[in-house]
């Protein structure tokens, strides 16, 4: 693998802002005559770095992203639980008030990683085919596009898998139109800053990845810089910024 200067850094934060947004996504939030949840306003933020990750480092550097945030969230739910029904301290008052914040409900668990696992992916893989098929031109239509695809599938699955049964089908659809449409608004207002972060990494990296002969399987061990990889230099890392 590769050793890249801000990989692993960005790697960090993404695992972070979606581990707080795991945390607050209990709150629902009023924003006027919107509701919200909590995690709605750091979770869209998760497929920006997606698309980073994708059209710098390639498939295979989203890939290993995606799997580190994946456990890093079931290990919070697993211990929030787990800690949650382990007696508390006879003098310590607090346990009503932790339960309320880590005592997760399995089912929304499962909903909520099986959602963001599926998400991202089809997020990734979508922005490398696109990027391949507009020869590495027009950066917007590869992230908002790719946000398109995969917050459609997140949304989806997470909202049926949580309420189905226990919410009737016009009441799902209607907080997946809400949500969805929201997210890829967020997606788009955040363009112009993808455009800079993207751009900045590409020359500070000097690289710029096609996915030709990646193996797009989520489960392949194949790591970032591996395959695929046009490494720039010079005044071409100069001249690598995306339209």
């Amino acid at each position: 693998m590769r050793n890249f200067r801000y990989y692993d850094i960005l790697v960090h934060i993404f695992v972070v802002v979606l581990l707080i947004s795991n945390l607050v996504g209990s709150k629902i939030c009023a924003i006027g005559p919107f509701r919200i949840s909590g995690a709605q306003l750091l979770f869209p933020i998760t497929y920006i770095f997606g698309d980073v990750f994708t059209e710098v480092y390639g498939y295979s550097g989203s890939r290993r992203a995606i799997w580190i945030g994946f456990f890093a969230s079931g290990l919070l739910a697993l211990m929030g639980l787990v800690t949650v029904h382990i007696p508390p301290a006879p003098d310590w008052p607090n346990q009503r008030a932790f339960e309320i914040v880590f005592n997760f409900v399995p089912r929304m668990v499962a909903a909520s990683l099986i959602a963001f696992w599926c998400g991202e992916f089809a997020n990734s893989y979508t922005l490398a085919r696109m990027k391949l098929l507009t020869d590495g031109r027009w950066l917007w239509t590869r992230t908002v596009g790719s946000t398109v695809v995969g917050q459609a599938v997140d949304t989806t699955i997470v909202m049926f898998l949580a309420f189905g049964g226990t919410l009737g089908t016009k009441s799902i659809l209607v907080l997946i139109g809400s949500g969805y449409l929201g997210k890829v608004l967020y997606e788009v207002l955040a363009t112009p800053l993808t455009y800079l972060v993207v751009n900045f990494l590409k020359r500070s990296e000097g690289v710029d990845v096609y996915d030709m002969h990646t193996d797009f399987n989520p489960f392949s061990k194949e790591k970032p810089g591996e395959t695929g990889v046009a490494v720039l230099s010079g005044s071409a890392a100069n001249a690598a910024t995306a339209d």
